[in-house]
């Protein structure tokens, strides 16, 4: 890995081994050559995961609205969209742009269906995807390390920023929305998204961009000297995992109740549950918790691919509904369980599908 996103200070990291280790990711993908340099932009990841969908029935010309999720688009304007549309050279059609961190794809989901729910549009496309790796190459951190040894402190950068360079991947993920069932093979009907978002409560967990006082205050990139974005490695993505051991798990839970109890929905119907996981460390904490409250998940009715693709954020949910999709096993009248916790300020999404 640190062939690819190089040494900070020239030396291996004190933190990797840790992180790795809670984790336990054992593969992972980046959109880098072995020298360091990009093979795609984000966009470019976004249609090639697209250009997979076509086939006889449904081609480029078809797509009637384009909505992409990310959390590291490759500029702050034009939106991520319309960079993926102009990509494909297709359209003019509506596109949306969702912002945030793992939540967006199934927020990009969520407006298709809803748009699709409502007779505007027939067909939708939606993604998710990221290319973190350009976020965590070494030199975005040096100049920090260097004013870090001026002043005669630690040379290390902080645990919060470096966690997460061990901790992401690079990839994209899409799948078509249509009003009606594929009219050959299995189709996944939505028949619920759920989301909320505990901001109201919770503190900023993760987060880049920005600066964090010991109130919990965050000051933007916008609000500083320009000479301070590199100096404080201010792009970078950092997390407080202090609040986030605290709240990740009791909130996606307590959200998950809500909708059992309000839904009338029995989690014994599941066939499939599919979390969303940062680190293989919350498996049995999410287990456990939901045991605790009365809505356990059985443990062979869990599907994910973490330890072989990596978390690659809002793209996470897609590859691994892909991955369960194209495997044989689904039945029709199965129902799948997605879960997606995103830890920047606390939002979750549900979404439950019915195989058709």
């Amino acid at each position: 890995m640190e062939s690819r996103l190089g040494l900070i200070n020239g030396k291996p990291s004190k933190a990797r081994a840790v992180v790795l280790r809670s984790n336990g990711i054992k593969t992972r993908y980046y959109a880098l050559d072995q020298s360091g340099k990009s093979t795609h932009t984000n966009a470019q990841l976004v249609k090639e995961a697209i250009k997979k969908l076509y086939d006889e029935r449904f081609g480029a010309d078809d797509i009637q609205i384009l909505a992409c999720g990310t959390t590291s688009p490759d500029q702050l304007l034009p939106s991520h969209a319309s960079m993926v549309l102009g990509e494909l050279g297709i359209g003019p059609i509506e596109v949306l742009s969702t912002t945030g961190s793992c939540c967006t794809g199934v927020q990009a989901m969520s407006y298709c269906y809803l748009a699709i729910l409502a007779g505007v549009y027939d067909n939708a496309v939606c993604t998710g995807s990221e290319k973190m790796s350009a976020w965590m190459l070494a030199d975005k951190f040096q100049d920090e390390a260097d004013r870090l040894k001026e002043l005669e402190a630690n040379p290390f950068i902080a645990f919060e920023k470096e966690f997460l360079r061990w901790m992401l991947s690079d990839g994209a993920g899409a799948c078509v929305l249509e009003s009606q069932p594929n009219p050959e093979g299995i189709s996944l009907k939505i028949e619920w998204i759920e989301q909320r978002s505990y901001a109201n409560e919770l503190p900023v967990c993760m987060y880049a961009g920005a600066t964090k006082d010991e109130a919990g205050k965050l000051t933007g990139w916008n609000e500083m000297p320009p000479h301070d974005w590199a100096d404080k490695s201010v792009l970078s993505l950092k997390q407080d995992t202090r609040f986030l051991g605290e709240n990740i798990v009791k909130y996606g839970g307590k959200f998950l109740l809500d909708i059992v109890k309000r839904r009338g929905f029995d989690v014994n119907e599941v066939s499939y549950f599919l979390p969303h996981l940062s680190s293989e460390f919350f498996a049995p904490k999410i287990a456990e918790e939901l045991q605790a409250i009365g809505i356990g998940i059985a443990a062979e009715k869990w599907f994910y691919n973490l330890t072989r693709v990596g978390n690659i954020g809002s793209a996470s949910a897609f590859v691994m509904l892909d991955e369960l999709f194209h495997s044989g096993k689904l039945k029709k009248g199965e129902k799948v369980l997605m879960m997606i916790p995103e830890s920047a300020r606390f939002s979750y999404a549900y979404v439950l599908l019915t195989v058709v």
